[in-house]
């Protein structure tokens, strides 16, 4: 039984099985250059939210990184909030998404973790 060592890079972590899951809804779309984008953005309990989106633009400041095929790109100003998250995707009966385990996370609440 193999285990899915995480690739990890300038601390933040894309599993295998979310890179293959990820890997799996580009090559559903019409352009092939498309990235991952990790962000967080205003909202949620404690003022910010995960946003995850496939996207082909290229922003002033971003970080991107390959992870076992997969582009991944961060805003530079969502990256401190990142550093050392843990992106992964779950297919279970409770449960079917991509999930980000963050220890920049200050408490979780119904919409998500949050942040202070």
């Amino acid at each position: 039984m193999t285990v899915d060592a995480p690739a990890t890079t300038d601390g933040i972590t894309l599993t295998q099985v979310a890179a293959s899951k990820v890997k799996d809804l580009i090559a559903n779309e019409d352009v092939d250059t498309l990235a991952l984008r990790i962000s967080v953005a205003p909202g949620g309990c404690s003022g910010l939210r995960y946003q995850l989106q496939l996207d082909d633009r290229e922003l002033d400041g971003d970080v991107a990184k390959d992870w076992y095929g997969v582009s991944v790109v961060t805003d530079r100003m969502s990256y401190p909030y990142l550093m050392g998250a843990t992106i992964d995707f779950v297919d279970t009966i409770e449960q079917q998404g991509f999930t980000i385990d963050n220890p920049n996370a200050t408490g979780s609440c119904a919409c998500g973790d949050s942040f202070h």
